[in-house]
């Protein structure tokens, strides 16, 4: 089985957001984007958290009723996050996500957000590995 890494089909661009950013303008940059969830950034762009739009669902909804300012992104978003090395072969993460909830994993080299990567790309990195097999077996 050939050794298929993250980094050749993970998101070198992912959309991030920081930790103080109001949940509205969160909410704003995820429906923008067409994504379900973001992962959440310090300063030195260390991910301290993902934030879903199920986490942001709540919130937004106290703000429209209430009429109240956004609180920031860092009072909703999950602490305990996930994350993969850009290293990491693509069957390890496709079995990670086979049998655990995360649909995307921030990609961090060195302690940094260096890439995203969902379940969408993993499939596409399986179909590429089985076209292969497929091709060889014929």
């Amino acid at each position: 089985m050939p050794s298929i890494l993250v980094r050749d089909f993970m998101d070198p661009n992912p959309h991030a957001i920081h930790f103080n950013t109001p949940i509205r303008k969160a909410v704003e940059s995820m429906v923008a984007a067409k994504i379900i969830g973001v992962p959440i950034v310090d300063d030195a762009s260390h991910v301290v958290g993902f934030v879903s739009e199920q986490d942001c669902i709540k919130e937004l909804l106290n703000d429209a009723f209430f009429c109240e300012d956004s609180m920031p992104v860092s009072k909703v978003m999950n602490r305990r996050v996930q994350t993969v090395s850009p290293d990491d072969t693509i069957y390890e993460v496709a079995e990670k996500m086979a049998s655990s909830p995360p649909k995307n994993y921030p990609v961090v080299q060195h302690g940094r957000l260096v890439g995203l990567i969902s379940r969408s790309r993993i499939l596409e990195a399986l179909l590429t590995t089985s076209e292969d097999c497929y091709l060889h077996h014929t």
